[in-house]
């Protein structure tokens, strides 16, 4: 069996486990973006949502780091930006190689296109979205991503509070996939970390006192980056989960 194929295995084999059985045609695609990309589900590279794959922030860097990117350049877009009304526009530049001329991308952000979970974060998730699609163009990569999604924060109020309690499961599902408590619990037993600490960081990551009070999408993020942190370097992720450890209180 060559690298291709186990690595194929191995992504179908991980996908099930965290998103459950899975149509033919969407392992058949898994497959192909596992043969041209060399993507990891275990790493966070992609994502699952109803039955379409999206590509993560961290897969395409991780691409980007196997293609041996030169750089990449971001700027914010100051004469179509409105930093009053929060609304940010990005250009991203990837260069593949000294000689290379750049793939350009833009990425914008306002509090009606972002969740309400991450108002404020408004600028970050611009200069993301545009490394995304200059990524994406210049390595061919035809999947959205995930930070790329619209959100239906403007359709806020009691109506859309009802139906996200209805729809949109805080840690659990509502398509038969695993909890995504399941699938952190996987990831601490799998790399050997600290629970305690790892909840303690997760709160901490999506902006709430508790993992319990973060909503699936944050939390589903979280469970990426976590996978992606301790495939790329444990030692570091480790250092940085104790630093959230409290140090003993002093007797007196």
């Amino acid at each position: 069996m060559n690298n291709s194929d186990r690595g194929c295995r191995t992504n179908a084999r991980r996908a099930r486990a965290i998103w459950g059985r899975l149509p033919s045609n969407t392992l058949q695609t898994l497959r192909q973006l596992t043969n041209k990309f060399a993507v990891s589900v275990a790493a966070g590279d992609l994502q699952l949502l109803e039955n379409r794959w999206y590509v993560t922030h961290s897969g395409l860097l991780h691409i980007a780091h196997r293609r041996r990117c030169f750089g990449i350049k971001t700027a914010i877009q100051d004469h179509v930006s409105d930093p009053v009304a929060n609304r940010w526009i990005f250009k991203a530049t990837v260069y593949k190689s000294p000689t290379s001329r750049g793939f350009v991308g833009y990425g914008d952000a306002d509090p009606s296109n972002v969740s309400t979970l991450v108002h404020g974060a408004e600028m970050r998730i611009a200069e993301t979205r545009a490394v995304n699609r200059a990524l994406r163009k210049a390595y061919g990569v035809g999947l959205c991503s995930v930070e790329e999604l619209g959100s239906s924060s403007s359709n806020s109020g009691p109506k859309r509070n009802h139906q996200q309690s209805e729809k949109e499961p805080r840690n659990g599902s509502d398509n038969g996939q695993p909890r995504l408590r399941d699938q952190l619990c996987l990831l601490i037993r799998q790399h050997n970390l600290d629970p305690t600490l790892v909840k303690v960081y997760a709160a901490d990551f999506c902006g709430k006192t508790s993992l319990k009070e973060a909503s699936r999408d944050l939390v589903q993020s979280f469970v990426s980056h976590l996978a992606a942190c301790a495939k790329e370097n444990r030692d570091m992720l480790v250092c940085r989960l104790n630093s959230y450890a409290q140090p003993p209180e002093a007797k007196p």
